[in-house]
């Protein structure tokens, strides 16, 4: 895995380890998606290789037709963790930022029809754009905090970290029940309602309101 890929904004150097991504975290996403809100957190990964940066391009893969913007809060673990308590979760934050898992919604319903993993549909090259983060000591409550995306200029997404069905601590402490957590990992926690398509020349623009955090990228 190149060096290079890094966790940007932090003042402690951190390489991308896995990454984590969150389904159906909000109840008005899940229901325009025609999904049942989870009673447990819906945990999938993507690789590596789908993150890009500010000024990068989103890829189109020829395998999809329909690939849409789902933005989110992504939040940088900092230090090893194995069944951490709720209590204590929070403390293995090193940082937040905003994130866009881009999906291949196509392909994501063909898995889903057939009750097979969504790995694919979430896992291309160029599909986890990620912004630059603030260390978690600027943001006292990660429940209490707002973003949007807007696609063209025109704003296509609000999100309000208080309406997630699991908050950051839980998702933290759940996760770590199932997989130890490592510096670098990072989680993308869900995304609201407002998902929609991306087209070759769009221009897309996240940020974490109040917060000097941005990310901006072109489709291509």
């Amino acid at each position: 895995m190149p060096d290079s890929i890094t966790i940007p904004g932090l003042e402690r150097r951190l390489r991308v380890n896995s990454i984590f991504g969150i389904g159906r975290n909000y109840v008005a996403h899940a229901h325009e998606l025609k999904n049942e809100v989870p009673k447990n957190p819906v945990i999938f990964i993507k690789p590596v290789t789908s993150i890009i940066y500010s000024g990068d391009n989103i890829q189109i893969p020829f395998q999809s037709q329909d690939v849409h913007y789902e933005t989110e809060l992504v939040v940088a673990i900092g230090k090893t963790g194995k069944n951490i308590s709720l209590q204590n979760a929070l403390n293995y934050v090193e940082g937040y930022g905003i994130g866009i898992d881009v999906t291949a919604r196509d392909l994501q319903a063909q898995a889903k029809s057939k009750s097979l993993p969504w790995t694919v549909s979430k896992g291309f090259d160029t599909f986890a754009p990620i912004s630059n983060f603030i260390p978690a000591g600027e943001v006292d409550d990660p429940q209490q905090l707002t973003f949007e995306l807007e696609q063209n200029e025109e704003i296509k997404q609000r999100g309000d970290t208080s309406k997630m069905i699991f908050p950051v601590a839980h998702l933290i402490s759940e996760l770590s029940h199932f997989f130890t957590l490592n510096p670098g990992d990072l989680i993308f926690t869900g995304t609201p309602e407002g998902v929609g398509p991306i087209h070759s020349g769009d221009h897309l623009r996240a940020t974490l309101c109040g917060k000097n955090v941005v990310l901006e990228v072109g489709v291509s």
